[in-house]
């Protein structure tokens, strides 16, 4: 990505400036409003730090969760400004509002080192909108906060395929550089599409087909193997003709499965057995089942042991694994041992001298969920979305305005 870096932003100088970072820190919460997984603010601290320790007053934006442009207590960054401050070692100080008088009064009193966390940018519903006069106003208040010397670092990897006001407008207006964690993003994501070591292997999963239909497209013909599970699995048996139950099914996804099947038999893998439940919850009783012979009334929840057996023998040999999307729903406990299994064997050929990286989102919080550490995988992103579509060959306006 050939973009000016936070090292070629560092060589100018940043003491006495303020740098405007957009950051992911979209943490998954409990009811409680706890952190459950700080893995995007550990990953966001080293770029804030940088600045800071160089001098620069810092001012952060970011988003959590969807509050659709209006504020909402339950969403607010306060959580994450303690735990951002925690991992920084030095006081985040949180604005009260977006770019109301709130964030400018802390703005003009920032001082060398300082940082400053706003409050949730989607509280404003231009930073989302369509309209580009709409998103470019909060471009532009967000320019006034950082003065006449301004710089902006953009280090959210997992909002860069979105053409929001903090992410895309915002770069257009100041002097814009890619922050550490973008630039170790692309970097990790170029070897897995440029000229990745075979075997290629790469494990999709989650619920929707429809989610993962343009990666399936892009990698199919690139890869050596691609493994199949979670819910989206079901919508592939129902294309082979054998009955789901109450599983989650796409119907109108039936024919692109079967006709991805007849184009790449050769490298879909699909579960062989299936854990399915009575009922969609963490009490439910279960039992495995060979995958074409679900009963009428269980859902699948899970792949079976033999299915990540059978995973395991064609994973092994990889050099190479991208995987985005558990196996089953193992945030409940019963239903978690296909995503530790097919994790585990992804771990294991890390051990072995295997690329293998963790495509964010959901993934990456089931890897934390299930105990296993971070260190097993050459790399875990930040960016679920993100990463599907740099894979899928799509033009990410967060990274290509960076470019101008």
């Amino acid at each position: 990505m050939a973009v000016p870096t936070l090292e070629d932003l560092l060589a100018t100088g940043v003491a006495g400036r303020i740098v405007l970072v957009r950051s992911d820190l979209n943490v998954p919460l409990d009811d409680d409003g706890n952190i459950t997984d700080p893995g995007r603010i550990v990953a966001s601290a080293p770029t804030i730090g940088k600045l800071a320790d160089a001098g620069a007053g810092v001012i952060v934006t970011a988003h959590l969760g969807r509050p659709k442009g209006m504020a909402d207590r339950k969403l607010s960054l306060a959580p994450v400004a303690e735990r951002l401050g925690a991992e920084l070692g030095r006081n985040v100080q949180l604005a009260t509002d977006v770019v109301g008088s709130d964030a400018l009064a802390r703005a003009e009193g920032l001082t060398d080192g300082d940082v400053l966390l706003l409050e949730n940018i989607r509280f404003d519903p231009r930073e989302t909108s369509k309209n580009e006069a709409e998103r470019e106003a909060l471009a532009r208040a967000l320019v006034e906060l950082t003065g006449s010397d301004g710089a902006f670092v953009s280090d959210g990897f997992g909002v860069v395929h979105r053409k929001q006001a903090s992410v895309y407008d915002v770069a257009k207006l100041l002097p814009h550089y890619a922050g550490d964690l973008v630039g170790a993003e692309v970097d990790v994501l170029s070897r897995l599409t440029d000229d990745p070591v075979r075997p290629y292997a790469v494990v999709l999963g989650g619920s929707k087909v429809s989610d993962k239909l343009g990666v399936i497209e892009a990698l199919a013909p690139k890869v050596d193997t691609l493994v199949i599970g979670g819910g989206m699995a079901f919508t592939f048996l129902a294309a082979q003709g054998v009955p789901v139950g109450d599983s989650l099914l796409q119907e109108d996804q039936i024919a692109v499965c079967k006709d991805l099947l007849e184009r790449f038999a050769d490298v879909i893998r699909l579960p062989v057995d299936i854990v399915v439940a009575d009922k969609f919850a963490a009490d439910a009783e279960s039992k495995t089942v060979a995958a074409d012979a679900i009963p009428d009334g269980w859902m699948g929840l899970d792949i079976g042991p033999e299915s990540v057996k059978r995973f395991a023998a064609v994973l092994s040999g990889a050099k190479t694994i991208f995987w985005n999307g558990p196996s089953g729903v193992f945030e409940f406990e019963k239903f978690s041992a296909g995503t530790k299994g097919v994790a585990e064997v992804i771990a294991g050929t890390t051990a072995n001298g295997a690329f293998t990286v963790v495509g964010g989102g959901d993934s990456a919080a089931a890897v934390r969920a299930l105990g296993i550490p971070d260190e097993d995988f050459s790399h875990i992103s930040t960016g679920g979305g993100a990463s599907l579509e740099y894979l899928e060959g799509k033009q990410l306006p967060g990274l290509t305005v960076l470019e101008a």
